[in-house]
């Protein structure tokens, strides 16, 4: 079993930032690869940033692509995504998943990660 906590999250003004942190607990953090998620009142969960199990693979989607950085510290347990430039659309909240295994790509599909946490929420007001 893997457990995950995801704190940082807030309310912010357009143009700010914030840093979220994802804390895994029950196995070996270097053992899966990693993601962010996120939804949005009456949208679907969807797809923000993923890491490989050493974070030298990583993908973002498209929206956030030079805004957001996703990082993890294997010692720690640790995941961070650093938002930068956040937008009102950016609000949601947000999760942080774990898929088993040492890929070397990092995953975009919610399918592929077996354990999540249960949401940070992020507002950005404009």
């Amino acid at each position: 079993q893997v457990q995950l906590v995801e704190s940082g999250g807030g309310l912010v003004q357009a143009g700010g930032s914030l840093r979220l942190s994802c804390s895994a607990s029950g196995r070996t953090f270097s053992a899966y690869r990693m993601g962010w998620f996120r939804q949005a009142p009456g949208k679907e969960r969807e797809f923000v940033a993923a890491i490989n199990w050493n974070g030298n693979n990583r993908d973002y989607v498209d929206s956030v692509e030079g805004r957001f950085s996703i990082s993890r510290d294997n010692a720690k347990s640790t995941m961070f995504l650093q938002m930068n430039s956040l937008k009102p659309e950016d609000t949601a909240v947000y999760y942080c998943a774990a898929s088993i295994g040492r890929y070397y790509r990092p995953s975009r599909s919610a399918s592929d990660y077996e354990y999540w946490g249960q949401g940070t929420q992020v507002t950005v007001s404009s």
